[in-house]
């Protein structure tokens, strides 16, 4: 099987988040194929395209972390029917300046997990539609909608529910297969 470097997105800031708990058990159960690597964006300013001319050091590096993976991973909660405002900030200066898009052709996928029975379905629905747009190829199947409850996961990444390891486990398989399909189709620019 073919590896692949998998950058992921923790949508929430916050050092406490069960995004953050959820994408620690998505690395335990990746394949061994997928090597993963968090891509940080706390550290952004806001976006302001009068920067495209000169990306300030901080932005540079982050696109730079982006250039260097196969694929993008998702893990986001919802805030307000909508992704967290740090994500979008994130995404907006991934895609910028005009014609230099660090997502494009490259894949990508959503999960994400929140208290309520609906997962974070609403936010995933907004980003497939933002990832659309910068032309991302998107894992639109298996969704992944996670209903946490205290103790599903611990804080080492070790997922407490056999059924629900097993789901996110097969997720991660079949995120490796679809990146595999999509370089396939669309050979990578290295």
């Amino acid at each position: 099987m073919t590896e692949f470097t998998v950058g992921y997105f923790v949508g929430s800031l916050s050092t406490k988040s069960i995004n953050r708990l959820l994408a620690k058990a998505l690395v335990r159960l990746a394949p061994k194929e997928l090597q993963m690597t968090e891509i940080s964006f706390r550290d952004l300013p806001l976006y302001c395209y009068d920067d495209d001319a000169n990306f300030p050091p901080v932005a540079t590096a982050y696109k730079d972390a982006l250039a260097s993976v196969d694929a993008v991973l998702f893990v986001t909660p919802e805030y307000n029917r909508s992704i967290p405002g740090g994500l979008k900030n994130a995404i907006d200066w991934a895609s910028r300046p005009w014609g230099k898009n660090s997502f494009t052709r490259k894949p990508s996928g959503v999960i994400g997990t929140s208290p309520g029975k609906i997962g974070t379905a609403v936010a995933q629905a907004h980003l497939r539609s933002i990832m659309a747009f910068c032309n991302s190829p998107l894992m639109n199947s298996i969704e992944a909608y996670i209903q946490f409850e205290r103790g599903l996961i611990t804080d080492d990444g070790q997922v407490t529910n056999k059924g629900t390891e097993d789901f996110l486990r097969n997720y991660m398989t079949e995120f490796h297969g679809f990146v595999a399909r999509v370089y396939t189709a669309l050979p990578r620019n290295r």
